[in-house]
């Protein structure tokens, strides 16, 4: 089993876990003494790793005006797999370079079989005697095939490719989701109607699927990767999913066979606290969800519900290519980019902590966060703080050691670190925060606050700070450590050691937290 580290420090404070008390008051947070309260704001368009997402490829970036920050891709396999053991990745990296340079990284998905289009078969294999199979359903007329997924050539070659796909790259700020594809039609991991159910069963044994999960678990530790169908196999596996009829065939039902209805049957139901949940809009869906009129009833027992499907599972993001090629109407679109901001995390800084007044050295500097979304962050992005001039520029950043992954939904965590001001000239400053994204010129992630891009842009201004000249003192009171939040307890109690710390103006580590992920 993987393990994901998370280390939170706070300086002179333990991080303490607000959740139960906002959540017992509806989610509202009591100003801490001496903190300064941010004003909330609606989540912003668009933010990255989440919301509605296009094909990458078929629509206008120059023109299209729906916000998002991802763009999916589908590859076949015969695209980068040129042997047994070797790979030409020029194809995939034109791709993701291409999506990167708008700034917005790259679910995807490899796949052997997709309906209409030529096989992604690599030519080796057939040479190699795998044997394929011709289909006529879903209009493929024998275009693409499905292969025989127990064939061990086969079963080689995708352990090969899965564990050369994430020795590259895994980690890879470019990528925002791995599919774990190559079975299935479109590698979504079904090839009804060959199921067994009157017709031959066309999927891969347990043994083969179990395999193939099992290589991706391995090869991606830090990328987060999804698989299509919920079932007792993969639900102890490191991996999210994938609703690919999403709105459609989502909530659970007494049909037994919808998307919430198997991950309830697997015990997976609360996987999406550590493990992403994405998909597919259902296409026919896409057109008519959002408007007054709704969409009409296209499958029997077919829920045509966006907000109780998202409450259900919790999902992140969601391609959605009508958003992008088509567009809404003046009259549908606010309640299509309603949607698609409710999906994921959403983060609310709730007070800050910025001192009037700052001595020479060093200074703390304190803020407090909620996620008011329906899912968490999931990766380890840092949050930043800052210091701006007079004319707005950046003279001093530090990255600090709070991970806005730390905020889980419907919690709140309170960070207090100690910023370095040695040879900052004295004068007036501004106090902002980021969590910036690793990938270059990919957006940050932004807090649902008024003061939100307020002095610059992908920043949240937390407060104004008056650094003293050399050997000037503060001016008593507007300086120090902040007092912390409780949580319902006696503070001496349950912040004893970070009383202790912060009385004595130390600085250093006073909590340490880990969270298992892999």
């Amino acid at each position: 089993m993987k393990r994901r580290t998370r280390m939170m420090r706070a300086v002179a404070a333990v991080t303490t876990s607000l959740a139960l008390t906002a959540v017992a008051a509806g989610g509202a947070v009591a100003a801490t003494p001496g903190w300064t309260p941010l004003t909330p704001a609606e989540e912003p368009a668009a933010n990255p790793l989440k919301g509605f997402v296009p094909f990458a490829g078929q629509y206008d970036p120059a023109t299209n005006t729906f916000p998002h920050s991802m763009e999916w891709a589908y590859f076949p396999l015969d695209a980068v797999m040129t042997g047994p053991d070797t790979f030409d990745w020029t194809v995939f990296e034109a791709s993701l370079a291409d999506i990167a340079s708008r700034g917005h990284q790259t679910a995807l998905r490899f796949y052997l079989d997709y309906p209409t289009r030529e096989s992604g078969i690599p030519q080796f294999l057939i040479d190699g005697g795998l044997e394929v199979r011709p289909y006529d359903e879903f209009n493929n007329n024998g275009v693409s095939v499905s292969p025989d997924y127990d064939d061990p050539n086969l079963r080689a070659a995708l352990d090969s490719f899965v564990a050369a796909l994430g020795e590259r790259y895994d980690g890879d700020p470019r990528i925002g989701y791995v599919q774990a594809g190559l079975v299935g039609f479109w590698g979504e991991w079904h090839t009804w109607p060959y199921n067994g159910d009157g017709r031959p069963n066309w999927m891969p044994s347990d043994e083969t699927q179990l395999d193939i999960l099992q290589d991706f678990v391995a090869a991606f530790p830090t990328t987060e990767i999804q698989v299509r169908n919920p079932n007792t196999m993969n639900a102890p596996l490191p991996i999210g999913y994938h609703d690919d009829s999403f709105a459609l065939s989502t909530m659970i039902s007494p049909l037994g066979w919808h998307f919430m209805d198997n991950m309830v049957a697997a015990g997976a139901t609360e996987k999406w606290q550590q493990y992403s949940i994405g998909g597919e809009l259902r296409p026919e869906l896409q057109p008519c969800i959002f408007s007054a009129a709704g969409c009409p009833v296209i499958e029997e027992g077919g829920d045509n519900d966006f907000a109780g499907s998202l409450e259900q599972t919790h999902a992140t993001w969601l391609l959605n290519h009508y958003a992008f090629q088509t567009g809404y109407s003046e009259a549908d679109k606010p309640a299509a980019l309603a949607a698609a901001q409710s999906l994921g995390y959403s983060f609310r800084a709730t007070e800050a902590w910025v001192p009037a007044t700052t001595g020479a050295g060093a200074t703390t500097i304190g803020l407090t966060v909620s996620n008011i979304g329906v899912a968490p962050f999931y990766y380890d992005w840092p949050i930043s703080i800052a210091y701006l001039d007079a004319t707005g520029a950046v003279v001093r950043s530090v990255e600090t050691d709070w991970l806005i992954s730390d905020v889980a939904s419907g919690a709140t965590e309170q960070f207090v670190t100690t910023v370095d001001t040695t040879g900052l000239p004295a004068g007036d400053y501004t106090v902002v925060a980021q969590v910036a994204n690793p990938l270059p010129g990919g957006m940050p992630v932004r807090f649902a606050n008024a003061s939100q891009d307020a002095d610059v842009d992908g920043w949240l201004t937390l407060g104004v700070t008056t650094v003293a000249a050399a050997g000037a003192a503060p001016v008593p009171g507007t300086a120090g450590a902040p007092e912390l939040a409780a949580t319902g307890a006696d503070v001496s109690t349950l912040l004893g050691l970070a009383a202790a710390v912060t009385l004595l103006g130390l600085a250093g580590v006073v909590a340490e937290r880990r969270v298992a992920r892999r």
